[in-house]
């Protein structure tokens, strides 16, 4: 058999790589861990743009059209006595109790229909992970700001295109205590609200709170639910947690999960902490 020719080799690869990339969509973006700018769907193939082929089936984030692929409804999983369980948890006084309520977390899921998406055991996994941080940065939604917060500076002047505003703090709140002015910026802009100008607006409107959470969730945790548990912990707080930083917060979340798959009537599956 002949060798092939080297040069006629390279000018096919050339020729097929530059009919590959014209065919591509006009609005075709590389993802970065699928971290889409707010009007964008992460593809099920981790790429960023608009249409059926980003937004449609297999979408992980962003604005999905597609319909889920769950094969349970999230309020039948996240029953009234799931929900009063968590809170009735919460000790000493919980301005929570009278402020995050089960309709509105449903409220917010409904706007996300791939939160809990997948097979029966993934969307139960995938809920018991939500509520397991949930129970873990709030006291199980005893708090709806940070303790001490305020006296945080949360600003980062770097971020030009989430411009701080100055006579405003951007400091956890929310059931996953939404932080930073990008985030804040971010979240306002796919929900619907004034991140930047009335953050407080997350510890003051119920559902607008549940939102940040599950908008957080879907942009930055979703897509790693099938690494395990720990690699959940990793997305959220990882930088100040994981790799021996925080063993007794890990732990604890890991915890609350197992606790919740229980409940469920789920197996946790492995790699439960990061």
């Amino acid at each position: 058999m002949a060798s092939p020719n080297p040069s006629k080799t390279l000018m096919t690869l050339i020729v097929l790589g530059t009919i590959l990339v014209g065919a591509l969509p006009k609005n075709y973006v590389m993802a970065q861990n699928c971290g889409c700018s707010s009007d964008q769907c992460c593809s099920k193939y981790g790429y960023c743009g608009t249409g059926d082929d980003y937004c449609g089936d297999g979408c992980q984030s962003g604005p999905c059209y597609a319909t889920p692929t769950s094969s349970n409804n999230v309020g039948d999983i996240v029953t009234p006595e799931f929900f009063s369980g968590i809170l009735n948890k919460a000790t000493g006084d919980c301005p929570g109790k009278s402020f995050f309520t089960r309709d509105a977390f449903l409220n917010a899921a409904d706007a996300y229909p791939q939160f809990g998406s997948g097979s029966a055991d993934e969307s139960k996994r995938e809920i018991a992970a939500f509520f397991a941080h949930v129970s873990h940065e709030t006291g199980f939604l005893c708090h709806i700001e940070e303790t001490d917060g305020a006296s945080q500076d949360y600003c980062d002047e770097t971020r030009t295109d989430y411009p701080c505003n100055q006579n405003k703090k951007y400091y956890g709140r929310g059931p996953l205590q939404l932080t930073w002015n990008y985030n804040y910026g971010a979240a306002g802009n796919a929900i619907g609200f004034d991140g930047l100008n009335s953050p407080e607006t997350v510890a003051t409107d119920t559902t607008v709170s549940f939102k940040t959470a599950v908008w957080f969730w879907m942009e930055n945790v979703h897509s790693v639910m099938s690494q395990g548990f720990g690699a959940t912990t990793r997305k959220i707080n990882g930088d100040v947690e994981c790799d021996g930083k925080e063993p007794d917060k890990v732990q604890a979340r890991a915890n609350y999960y197992t606790d919740y798959c229980n409940q469920l009537g789920v197996d946790p599956g492995s790699n439960l902490t990061c």
